[in-house]
């Protein structure tokens, strides 16, 4: 029975994370869209610039060097080397405090050649607050991946949805009151940073609260010198290896942010674009993070909790069944994922107006809504990837794709301002989609997705966008005397969602793009099947 309740826990375990991190990034997404609202355009393309290097230490104390953490005690302790799996912490604490370290001054020390680098010299405060929260990020990595190693989930949960609540109330509240008071947007994008600093010191106090909750259980006990030093470059290279590989393949939207925030404002300028019109520019652009982002976590929460099965199965040898999850989990990311990128591309000037108050730049927005598709897609093969056991082709696509886009970005914007940002975001997306589909295809011996079944989905999309442009146009009409208002666009949005949503299905199951079975076992599938097959 030990076998089937490993595997229980396994799964229990999973989900918490996997519900933690579906509310982290909902939290991330949708705080961004009252933030605009407050500090308008500019002072969005204020944080915006600086908002990826806040990412990564989000995904560092997150995702990469817990899971190694996590992973190598479960395995020390495993195989009863229990003073290893002690030393193991420690030596993590210590190799990440210097990695902190190091981060914390380069931000703080050299914030003026960083804002010189990207274009504006008044981003120096900025860059020095985001130093402050590399300081935290090695006790809270060290001490999730102690609680994950130990199968207790909840810690970890507990630590990542309240360090994001306070970091977004934070950064509202003082967003709102320093506008109200009339400071500059600059200050106001400092006092907006500065939450990153309340979330992380929030996190690190419950990490240590849990921590000593269960100190008759602490691990730090084995502190010989010579062990510690026999186990040093094994822990720094596990670290620094497969730990920054799971690191790099979260960082895939933050990455190519960073991308944007190097090099669009000061392209921009190149094209004759005044300074206020070159930051307007980018912060009207940076409005499609919120929606990629939010179009992502709906396409990728149902795939991705197949995922630790996937690892079960390849542990457990049963080939078939892992490839039957396989692909289930690709065909659900690509059908929701098609439907989210193109329905929103389809609309996107009444949800524009109706998340940011006019309908600037909505033929960028439009171009970079479709990066939803291969954004769900991509990242549900890394984990497929991760979960087979190939950590670290994943992290060399993500940084292939960055260089991509950082070179397209230079060649593009020169000629098309950000819409040429927005093909170059699409072009490197797709170029990391077609090199990860090539690698699973290598592991798997074969295809896992049939043309007929893409071009099912592609059918179900196409026929969705002319329905919704059909509806728009005519819903137009009602604006043709009178500016068209945020509760006008609401309308259009939000029934054009019910609508696309019905047409989209309604094709799907019509086409048999899905077997019934497979579909009523999605979420909301038995109750779409009853709908369109009566």
């Amino acid at each position: 029975m030990k076998p089937v309740v490993d595997s229980i826990e396994l799964m229990k375990g999973a989900m918490i994370l996997t519900v933690a991190a579906l509310v982290t990034k909902i939290l991330s997404a949708v705080y961004r869209v009252p933030f605009q609202n407050i500090v308008g355009d500019i002072g969005f393309y204020i944080y915006q610039q600086v908002y990826p290097f806040l990412g990564i230490f989000t995904v560092l104390s997150t995702y990469g060097f817990p899971v190694i953490i996590s992973k190598l005690y479960t395995e020390e302790q495993a195989s009863g080397y229990h003073g290893r799996a002690d030393r193991l912490l420690a030596l993590s604490l210590l190799i990440l405090g210097m990695m902190g370290g190091l981060l914390f001054a380069f931000f703080f020390f050299g914030a003026s050649w960083i804002s010189g680098k990207v274009g504006d010299p008044e981003l120096t405060p900025l860059f020095q607050v985001v130093a402050v929260p590399f300081l935290f990020f090695p006790f809270i990595s060290v001490l999730r991946g102690y609680f994950q190693g130990k199968g207790n989930m909840v810690p970890t949960a507990i630590s990542q949805v309240s360090e994001q609540f306070f970091r977004v109330t934070t950064i509202l509240i003082l967003s709102a009151v320093f506008v109200q008071h009339g400071l500059s947007l600059y200050v106001t994008g400092t006092a907006a940073v500065f939450g990153s600093i309340i979330g992380g010191l929030v996190s690190v106090l419950l990490l240590g609260f849990f921590f000593l909750k269960n100190r008759g259980q602490a691990p730090f006990k084995h502190f010989s010198i010579k062990d510690m030093l026999h186990d040093a470059a094994w822990a720094v290279k596990a670290l620094m290896i497969q730990g920054l590989a799971i690191s790099v393949s979260g960082m895939l939207l933050i990455l190519f942010q960073l991308a944007d925030s190097l090099n669009l404002y000061h392209s921009l300028l190149g094209t004759g674009l005044t300074a206020m019109e070159a930051k307007s520019a980018k912060g009207v652009f940076d409005r499609g993070q919120p929606l990629i982002q939010l179009g992502a976590i709906v396409a990728t929460s149902m795939s991705l909790s197949l995922v630790p099965a996937i690892s079960l199965d390849k542990t457990n040898a049963l080939k078939e069944r892992m490839l039957s999850k396989v692909q289930l989990a690709l065909q659900v990311s690509l059908v929701f994922g098609a439907a989210a990128a193109v329905g929103l591309s389809s609309i996107i000037a009444p949800v524009n107006r109706m998340l940011f108050r006019n309908s600037d730049g909505s033929n960028v927005l439009a171009v970079l809504s479709l990066m939803i598709l291969f954004v769900s897609v991509i990242l549900t093969i890394m984990s497929i990837l991760q979960g087979l056991d190939h950590p670290l082709f994943p992290a060399a696509a993500v940084l292939f794709g960055f260089f991509l886009k950082y070179i397209a970005n230079l060649i593009l914007i020169p000629y098309f301002g950000t819409m040429g940002a927005a093909w170059a975001t699409l072009i490197a997306m797709l170029a990391v989609l077609l090199v990860l589909m090539a690698k699973l295809r290598r592991e798997l011996g074969g295809p896992v997705l049939s043309i007929l079944f893409i071009s099912k989905v592609l059918l179900s999309s196409a026929v969705m966008a002319v329905f919704l442009r059909l509806f728009l146009w005519i819903t137009n009409f009602g604006y043709a005397w009178v500016e068209p208002d945020r509760l006008g666009a609401i309308f259009q949005a939000v029934s054009s969602v019910a609508i696309g949503a019905f047409i989209y299905f309604f094709v799907l199951v019509k086409t048999k793009a899905f077997p019934e079975e497979e579909l009523a076992s999605l979420p909301f599938g038995s109750r779409i099947v009853q709908l369109f097959t009566r």
